[in-house]
């Protein structure tokens, strides 16, 4: 994976990656439409297939809503990068699919724009901009499979080899 840096703070709860008023809805197309809005107005607008989150500590705490992962892909984030995450939001992430990964050191050294690469498999962050390189634990294999399918329950659909679980 390979995209461009967005850069946000310490705890960046569900309500800010999408506000409570667009809960009405599941659709991924109309959740990304309003991702990061009440953090950056702009991110919906102009980020791009493929871009990278990165963060402070304790991203995606407060609520359980797995809208907040939804719209963050939905939008076209390959990744999010963080120091911590709120362990629901860690959960609620690789169920729907999206790939995230700790690294604290990347967290603290990858700045907005930069440009960065992500292998999941070896845990390896490199910053192309800086010519930096980040570790962080690689993504088992099996959790690969489930991000690969699209989620968790495509993940069991496959291996059930049925198309409804």
């Amino acid at each position: 994976m390979r995209g461009r840096a967005w850069k946000f703070g310490h705890d960046i709860d569900t309500d800010m990656i999408i506000p409570a008023r667009y809960l009405n809805t599941s659709d991924p197309a109309e959740l990304a439409r309003h991702c990061m809005e009440d953090a950056d107005p702009s991110f919906a607008g102009r980020v791009q297939p493929g871009d990278v989150i990165v963060a402070g500590r304790n991203f995606g705490c407060g609520s359980s809503r797995e809208h907040a992962p939804l719209a963050i892909k939905a939008c076209g984030v390959s990744c999010v990068i963080a120091a911590s995450f709120a362990r629901i939001f860690y959960r609620n992430a690789f169920n729907i699919g999206l790939p995230i990964l700790e690294s604290p050191e990347a967290a603290a050294g990858i700045r907005q724009g930069d440009e960065v690469e992500v292998d999941l498999g070896s845990g390896t962050i490199t910053n192309l901009t800086r010519g930096e390189q980040y570790r962080a634990a690689p993504v088992p294999p099996f959790m690969q499979e489930i991000i690969a399918a699209g989620g968790l329950i495509n993940y069991v659909r496959r291996r059930l080899g049925k198309d409804e679980v």
